[in-house]
């Protein structure tokens, strides 16, 4: 006998992004009847009883759990207890600012060498 797992016999549905399947799980203590899903219905059958073959149950499938940052609270209270050094601070934006100003006069040089590298020499 050969079983086929077609929409009608797989209970669940699939992720839109990665086509996971996902299994309705009732939650406990929840009784809803949303929140338990229905079996799925048996289609008639012409064969006798004893030849309708049982029902293939599928293991639920987890749903994968996103990745989620930190909160920012727990994040921020290793450097809760730390002092403003103003001095540093002025430093720092000092050499960040100096750090700009030379990426910004590299960049003008290169465009400027891009486009003299352009302008050909027209031939007479």
């Amino acid at each position: 006998m050969i079983l086929v797992m077609s929409r009608d016999t797989h209970p669940g549905v699939q992720c839109p992004h990665c086509h996971s399947h996902l299994a309705l799980v009732p939650v406990p203590g929840n009784n809803a009847p949303a929140a338990v899903p229905a079996p799925p219905p048996t289609p008639p059958s012409t064969a006798p009883p004893a030849a309708v073959s049982a029902q293939v149950s599928v293991p639920p499938v987890t749903a994968k759990e996103e990745w989620q940052p930190p909160p920012v609270a727990e994040v921020l209270a290793a450097y809760a207890g730390r002092v403003k050094d103003s001095a540093t601070a002025m430093r720092g934006a000092a050499r960040v600012r100096d750090s700009l100003n030379r990426a910004r006069t590299a960049a003008a040089q290169r465009r400027a060498a891009q486009r003299t590298a352009r302008r050909t020499p027209k031939s007479a």
